[in-house]
């Protein structure tokens, strides 16, 4: 098979998250154990780093795998979801996993894993250790999928843990308050091993201080420490959001004993280093075209505001949402001003553009409905003057199909 073929099966074989949602998510660890054994236990190969949380997880699996790379460790970073490529979410030192090694993996062990019907994320995350046990990676930077306690990716054993928020998201699965949503977070928090929560409140604190004294763990709360020497750092990540994760990134840096010059140089080329893309990405400057992967309650919090705050003649939001988030809160926070071009992703799971122009209605916001993104953006363009200023987002998805469409996110090539 070619690559393209190979990855097609993978998507055709195994149920993924990402295409169909609830369908595509397997609860418990059997299957990851099963695979687990049959290639060696390959985790036990390198040191870990495993984070999980409801929103920020992938920007600071990013920057801390930037920050070890720059203390000169060879560095293997598991992400989800991928935006363009599949191999974005397998790199060592910001190199994507190579297609060949895609390709013979799927030849080679299709004949064991087949009989299991492992879901999509269990057979990359099997793919993604083997590998980094393969490559002989120092460290490797693990994002945990969904909730933490039975994530595939918690068989691992890390020498830090993180989390970095919790909010209310994917409830059907982790839990409908943050408390619940908590409990399955801290289920990464392991025997003796420091954890770092990014975020926390009244109703989820208990929860992580609970779980670190019954794993006998200890707990840091990163909000509650001070980096002012680290201030005059220019973050490459501009996100109003990445203040939180800034914090919580520093602390991890500090408790893995990251040097100075390392912790700088990861913050300042954590994009270049890693080839992480989608966070308040700017694309183009006359009009200001930003996108930005921020798809649920948590993340619009920040997102809405710092939009409102851009400077520009006419505001321009291409938009679109995915049927698991809860699209009334995220929309009561949008900008009421803005032009909308409301539109779909290229993904089973996208609600309809026209449902989306209705939802928005009720908000009092108008704009058109486009059936793609790519129809969606090319209407807010020629509508524009250059001091307008266009924002995409909404999901990950719609990101990923702008991103898809102009090759400025494909960072495998």
């Amino acid at each position: 098979m070619t690559y393209e073929e190979t990855v097609q099966y993978l998507y055709d074989s195994v149920p993924m998250f990402q295409n169909i949602g609830a369908a595509g998510y397997k609860e418990g660890l059997q299957n990851t154990m099963t695979l687990d054994e049959h290639f060696g236990h390959p985790h036990h190969k390198f040191r870990t780093i495993h984070i999980a949380g409801t929103n920020g997880k992938g920007s600071c699996s990013h920057t801390i795998a930037a920050m070890l790379q720059s203390e000169g460790y060879k560095v293997g970073l598991y992400t989800s979801p991928h935006l363009v490529d599949f191999r974005e979410r397998i790199r060592i030192n910001g190199k994507c996993i190579g297609k060949q090694d895609v390709i013979d993996f799927v030849e080679n062990e299709r004949a064991f894993f087949e009989p299991l019907h492992p879901s999509f994320f269990e057979l990359t995350t099997a793919l993604a250790f083997k590998y980094f046990a393969e490559q002989k990676v120092d460290w490797a930077v693990i994002e945990a999928g969904l909730g933490g306690r039975l994530d595939c990716t918690n068989i691992i054993s890390p020498q830090l843990s993180i989390i970095t928020n919790i909010s209310l998201d994917h409830t059907q699965f982790l839990g409908d308050t943050p408390a619940k949503i908590a409990k399955e977070k801290a289920g990464i928090i392991k025997q003796g091993t420091p954890v770092i929560i990014g975020e926390a409140d009244s109703q989820t604190i208990p929860v992580f201080d609970a779980a670190a004294k019954s794993n006998e763990a200890s707990i840091t709360y990163a909000e509650k420490c001070n980096y002012d020497e680290y201030n005059d750092i220019d973050f490459e990540l501009k996100g109003a959001y990445q203040q939180k994760n800034r914090k919580t990134i520093l602390c991890a840096a500090r408790q893995l004993g990251i040097s100075r010059a390392s912790i700088i140089k990861g913050m300042t080329t954590v994009c270049k280093t890693t080839g992480l893309t989608g966070r308040w990405q700017t694309l183009g400057t006359h009009p200001l075209v930003i996108c930005d992967t921020g798809h649920n309650t948590g993340g619009w919090k920040y997102l809405a505001e710092q939009i409102k705050q851009v400077e520009c003649d006419t505001l321009r939001i291409v938009f679109g949402m995915v049927d698991d988030k809860d699209i009334d809160t995220v929309m009561a926070m949008l900008p009421k001003h803005a032009v909308y071009y409301w539109t779909q992703a290229d993904t089973k799971r996208a609600v309809d553009c026209r449902e989306i122009m209705k939802n928005g209605q009720r908000h009092n916001l108008t704009g058109n409905p486009y059936p793609t993104v790519d129809a969606a953006c090319r209407a807010a363009l020629a509508d524009s003057m250059p001091s307008d200023f266009i924002f995409v987002g909404g999901s990950s998805y719609i990101v990923a199909d702008l991103l898809s469409g102009n090759g400025a996110g494909n960072t495998c090539t």
